[in-house]
């Protein structure tokens, strides 16, 4: 199983939801019914298996929730597999309620109708379009207003709710009505404008009841070698001129890229196969372009991997086909390693050429320096110099040393005020971690005050420290540093195609509205597979870059290097948390010098776009005491909570050695917006040896838009006395502008066992925090007077009220002995941030000792701080084998009253059902399981249902022992 986002950490009880062995059969509908707290309108369904038994797999069609309570009934299509070894490997899943697919997709729809005698019909034409695997369709949609005569291409927009692009096949066919029914039918072309796919689906046949197979509807398939990408270029003629100099030829290829004011081009490779680039010549190729607007430059240079690579290049010419716009791109520069200043790379301009100076700052700790190859884009407002190998420093003999401050210079046309810095090495080499303090960039004549700083936070560039990433992108901000890029978790899986899998390094280009990332080599995987695209295999990959919009399309191949450099590209799917966005792009083709067409580079397109749920950008700082042991080896987690919800619990762990002694570490994680934070929980699992932790403080950090003074224009003096005294005092414009929101949480304590309260968490309110304080809870545990009553399970509960929850904490600490005997009352104590009333509790036992069953009969909670008992009857078992199998109960607080009529026994119990009634409800959950083969399941299968005011905690169908720790996936 892989997952898209950071590891997220559960500690949920478990409901069952059944435990007959024959649900989820396939083609079977399973009905479960749950109660549970009002949680107000459902937004999501979780769903999942735990992926144990014979035949885990699992092919679900769609969920549907009744909520009888408040009469409305939610839809969940699914149509999806959830196993390991179909679709995208997942095995839980996050559906949105009403579905996910966009609406709104217009297709063009051309249907040619064949030159023959009698082609034509009067009959109404039907088509339906099969999404990709024949999953969806668009169903019979009637294409009124066509002529369909002889020879006659008859074109329609079709509006369809549901993006199908590029489609499996098309059917096609007539109602048989008219005078002249029969129709021949050469064939259908489709093309969807939202992802540039044009498909040519082939029939040159009869729907004729009359002739050939008598049939009037036919399947038709695509003729893949017929696809189009409906991209908008336009040819140029391109002329290279190289110079008359002794060796100023090249038998190198030579790479160009343009750029205009309304965007760049693609990399376009102009390959040196017929004795291109010879001293004196001058060589025509004819390319296509975009609509880049009024060229600004253009960027060409070669790789240096060829012996006679070095080349003396004069100009560059291109001219615009249609229009005739000429552009001359003047050089007289070598690109050489061994002439001038031994760059291989030239950006000639159409406007002023610029000089920028970099100082590249390597940290100061313990291996920080580096062998490997740096490479450099400064990203500016006006473009960007693309990818630059530092190689020719100006200041030190050996690059890149612990506590180096190297210069560079970078010659590249004018590109505006620099907005990022990319950099990053190339992974080679045994010492080739790195640790990078900042970068800092001037323009040549510019004084060095006006420099600017890009901070990396002393990070590592390294795969195996901090989060193994070997490229970053720095922006110009000295707090909140990570906050600032938006991360593309990328799921790529190879074919099950024999001899599929590749040894090449494999390089993925995303294209949004906003812009592009570049070329990334995916060389640092989530999941940490020992060897990279193997055949059937997920390798899941995070880059950091800038905004890019929603994506659509991307480009991805390999370098053909390597044993087996071939590779069968099954599909990729790219998550982009922060926008709320699950790109799919099926492939599967080759990628192989010896297989199909013999490309290793390929341009595919989105087939689906799903909306999941929006999250955005935390920074973590959690500062470790400087006690002696202070440091830990366990599994710390954090959850936050804000006046909007709450985060789920998160696990922070990198690949570095975190949580020592006297240490600092930063983390960014993904996570649901809380809004302004009120407190957080933080604690570890105890796992490891010396498990005890002396945490000194937090912080947390988000962006947020605020309000700020707009920034007046400067006025001459004679605009000035024009200017009445009244207009002077006019009110102060405000503009929105993104900011950074920091929270700071001192702690000073140890989370240890044998340590002040033994807690292993704790929470924390931020210095300031008027509105909260910490609050202590007397927990009262009334185990029932029925035989077998008592447990020796361990008991959680989890407390919730009108300002937040506990979250799960484990009753340890009883005044007894013995805990949860039967007729026995267990007190304990809890210390949290105050709850405000109290709503309800979830309260389970983890099922991990032989006499774990358990019958509960009520919870009581006094609030210390205004005296105040919440009175949580339960009257029932926690247990697998007796009751309904739950071993986890949700419990609403009821009036002392009705305890009172309880214990009278003047029915009080009935009047306490309608009591604890009225403020639950009841969840009917249909599962459909799908028709397919094998789409049945043996594994535990859980739901999880989310609303605007709770969540109803994980229901399982079978129990498992222990507490389970889960990662959350999305759709």
């Amino acid at each position: 199983m892989f997952d898209f986002t950071n590891l997220c950490l559960f500690v949920l009880g478990e409901r069952l939801l059944n435990t007959d062995k024959n649900n989820f059969e396939k083609g079977t509908e399973d009905k479960f019914t749950i109660d549970a707290p009002n949680l107000g309108k459902i937004r999501k369904i979780t769903i999942g298996h735990n992926n144990k038994g014979s035949s885990a797999g699992w092919f679900v069609d769609k969920v549907t929730v009744d909520d009888l309570g408040n009469k409305l009934v939610y839809e969940f299509p699914v149509n999806r597999w959830f196993a390991i070894d179909e679709d995208d490997g997942k095995i839980q899943r996050d559906i949105l309620t009403g579905g996910n697919q966009p609406t709104g997709i217009v297709y063009n729809v051309q249907i040619v109708t064949g030159n023959i005698r009698g082609a034509g019909t009067n009959s109404k034409i039907h088509i339906v379009m099969h999404g990709s695997k024949g999953l969806k369709n668009s169903g019979k949609v009637f294409l009124e207003g066509g002529k369909f005569e002889r020879g006659l291409t008859d074109i329609f927009n079709v509006e369809i709710a549901a993006l199908l692009s590029p489609l499996s096949r098309v059917t096609i066919g007539h109602d048989n009505d008219g005078v002249s029914a029969g129709w021949y039918c050469e064939k259908v072309v489709v093309y969807c404008p939202f992802t540039g796919i044009e498909q040519t689906f082939p029939c040159c046949k009869w729907l004729d009841e009359k002739e050939g197979d008598g049939l009037i509807e036919r399947e038709l398939y695509e003729m893949v070698s017929l696809r189009q990408r409906k991209q908008k270029k336009h040819p140029w003629s391109l002329w290279i001129w190289t110079s008359d100099l002794a060796n100023a030829g090249s038998d190198a290829d030579i790479y160009f890229q343009v750029y205009g004011d309304k965007g760049k081009s693609d990399e376009i490779k102009l390959d040196n196969k017929t004795d291109n680039f010879e001293r004196g010549q001058v060589d025509r190729f004819v390319v296509e372009l975009p609509d880049l607007g009024i060229l600004t430059k253009l960027r060409i240079w070669h790789q240096r991997r060829n012996p006679f690579a070095g080349w003396h290049l004069s100009k560059v010419t291109l001219m615009k086909t249609l229009t005739k716009d000429k552009y001359n791109f003047p050089c007289e520069r070598w690109l050489d390693t061994n002439e001038d200043d031994n760059e291989v790379v030239r950006e000639l301009p159409a406007m002023g050429r610029q000089i920028y100076r970099v100082t590249i700052c390597t940290g100061t700790i313990g291996g920080s320096g580096t062998d490997a190859s740096v490479f450099l884009n400064l990203i500016g407002e006006h473009g960007d110099t693309g990818d630059r190998a530092l190689v020719n420093c100006k200041n030190n003999i050996n690059k890149f040393e612990k506590g180096n401050l190297d210069e560079f210079i970078v010659e590249a046309v004018a590109i505006g005020q620099i907005q990022r810095v990319r950099i990053g090495h190339d992974g080679k080499g045994g010492g080739c971690g790195w640790f990078l303090e900042k970068v800092i960039v001037r323009e040549e004549g510019q004084a060095e005050a006006h420099a600017i700083e890009f901070p990396c936070k002393s990070r590592w560039l390294d795969r195996n420290e901090d989060d193994g990433q070997i490229v970053r992108e720095l922006v110009p901000f000295s707090d909140g540093q990570r906050l600032y890029n938006v991360g593309y978790h990328i799921a790529v899986k190879t074919g099950n195609t024999p001899g599929g899998s590749s040894d090449s390094t494999v390089y993925v280009k995303l294209y949004g509205d906003k812009g592009d990332t570049g070329k990334m080599m995916l060389v640092v995987s989530d999941n940490n597979l020992s060897n990279y695209f193997e055949t059937g295999h997920i390798d899941v990959f995070t880059v950091e870059t800038s905004d890019i919009g929603q994506i659509n399309r991307l480009m991805i191949g390999h370098n053909n290097e390597g044993m087996r450099a071939g590779w069968f590209l099954d599909s990729v799917q790219i998550l982009v948390p922060l926008n709320g966005k699950h790109y799919m792009f099926p492939c599967h083709r080759w990628l192989s010098k010896g297989e199909a067409d013999g490309k290793t580079e390929v341009e595919i397109y989105p087939s689906e776009i799903l909306d999941t749920e929006q999250l955005i950008n935390y920074e973590l700082t959690v500062v470790t005491g400087d006690e002696m042991f202070a440091g830990t080896d366990a599994k710390v987690f954090i959850q936050i909570y804000g006046d909007k919800g709450k985060t789920e619990v998160i696990k922070l762990d990198s690949r570095s050695n975190n949580f020592e002694r006297r240490s600092t570490d930063i983390f960014k994680i993904e996570a649901k917006d809380v809004g302004k934070v009120f407190k957080i929980r933080i604690g570890h699992d105890g796992s490891g040896v010396g498990s005890g932790w002396f945490l000194d403080t937090v912080e947390v950090r988000y962006l947020t838009m605020a309000a700020v003074p707009k920034e007046k224009k400067k006025e001459d003096k004679k605009t000035k006395k024009k200017k009445k005294k009244d207009e002077d005092e006019e009110e102060e414009v405000e503009e929105m502008q993104e900011g950074v929101v920091t929270y700071r949480f001192p702690c000073s304590r140890w989370l240890a066992r044998g340590e002040e309260d033994g807690e292993l968490q704790v929470e924390l309110l931020p210095d300031g925090a008027e509105e909260l304080e910490v609050n202590t809870y007397e927990v009262c545990v009334f185990t029932g007077d029925v035989l077998g009553a008592g447990s020796d399970a361990d008991v959680f509960i989890n407390i919730y009220g009108e300002n937040g929850d506990t979250g799960e904490r484990c009753l340890q600490n009883s005044d007894n002995l013995n805990k949860f005997e039967r007729g026995e009352e267990d007190v304990f104590i809890l210390t949290a941030i105050d709850l405000g009333p109290l709503k309800k509790l979830r309260i389970r036992h983890d099922n991990t000792r032989p006499y774990s069953s358990w019958y509960l009969d009520r919870v009581e909670i006094v609030d210390t701080k205004d005296d105040t008992t919440y009175y949580f009857p339960c009257n029932r078992w926690l247990a697998v084998d007796e009751d309904d199998g739950q071993i986890a109960r949700e419990l609403v607080p009821v009036d002392e009253a009705f305890m009172k009529k309880d214990e009278d026994g003047e029915g009080g119990g009935a009047t306490l059902g309608l009591e604890q009634k009225a403020m639950s409800t009841t969840y009917t959950v249909k599962i459909k399981t799908g028709e397919k083969k094998y789409a049945g399941t043996d594994a535990n299968v859980f739901a999880i249902l989310f609303g605007e005011n709770d969540d109803t905690g994980k229901k399982s169908r079978q129990p498992s022992a222990g507490v389970v720790w889960f990662q959350l996936g999305f759709i």
